[in-house]
């Protein structure tokens, strides 16, 4: 869940992300992420850029500690994607692991592989949050909304699900400045992380936030056109497995995505 979210930032945001990260290379685009080996083994990378400095900047996202296991993968990734572009390739992995001394080398043989780490632990969630304090605080930009996103990730006093909640607080008001489909992007960051970290109790009180939302006026919505078109129990019973199992992602991909729904629907014989 917390790399579909932060795919989901790196995908929306693009550059912005990566110069709030302290990159300060410009990104030329996005680059596909699903390596497709002879064997016809798939590898998924988290998110690859072309930079307009020649290089290719690879990204990984970690919430534990980084481990041997981890730097080999990331290497194996690398040197297919170096070998598929032709082209040098760096990569950074994002952490939000409070571990204090983390991993980010390993040396095999007579080689030494190499990444360098990006900690989100270093942040203040608190000095993010600051700056919406007050009613006079200006609408948001883009590269505004960055750090609120990945707060739940950050160090800080404020408690995880008040981050979340202060997030999602912060996208109400800023709905003027933004498309709506934009918001329902980011508002779905927001529950991903919900999801990963919170407790029941605490997720409850996240739900009854996100019913508010446009996200929530999505899926609400959805289901009720669902709802006519092909019969109200068949869709409320996709529903509510999903919610028994505790699979909220997928109950926001099925009400956005038709096709996906009818796949649910052969999978629990609905």
């Amino acid at each position: 869940m917390e790399d579909l979210a932060l795919k989901s930032a790196a995908d929306y945001f693009g550059d912005e992300m990566i110069h709030w990260l302290g990159i300060r290379e410009k990104a030329l685009r996005s680059a596909p992420t699903e390596l497709v080996e002879l064997e016809t083994r798939h590898m998924y990378e988290d998110f690859l850029y072309e930079m307009e400095n020649g290089l290719w900047y690879h990204f990984e996202f970690e919430s534990d500690s980084v481990s041997s296991a981890d730097l080999r993968r990331f290497r194996e990734y690398e040197a297919s994607t170096a070998r598929r572009i032709g082209a040098p390739v760096i990569t950074y992995v994002i952490c939000s692991s409070a571990v204090k001394h983390l991993k980010d080398s390993i040396t095999e043989g007579i080689n030494t592989y190499r990444v360098r780490l990006i900690r989100l632990k270093d942040d203040i969630s608190d000095n993010v949050f600051a700056r919406f304090a007050g009613g006079n605080a200006p609408a948001p930009t883009r590269e505004d909304m960055i750090p609120v996103l990945l707060s739940p990730l950050m160090a800080g006093k404020m408690a995880q699900p008040e981050r979340i909640l202060q997030g999602i607080r912060i996208l109400r008001s800023a709905e003027s400045a933004f498309d709506p489909s934009e918001i329902r992007k980011m508002e779905a960051i927001l529950y991903a992380f919900a999801v990963k970290f919170l407790n029941n109790e605490d997720l409850s009180k996240v739900k009854e936030a996100i019913v508010m939302t446009k996200l929530g006026q999505m899926i609400w919505e959805d289901a009720v056109n669902q709802g006519r078109e092909e019969g109200t129990q068949r869709y409320s019973r996709l529903i509510l497995l999903l919610d028994q199992e505790k699979k909220p992602e997928l109950i926001i991909k099925a009400a956005s995505d038709p096709e996906y729904r009818e796949s649910l629907y052969r999978k629990y014989g609905i």
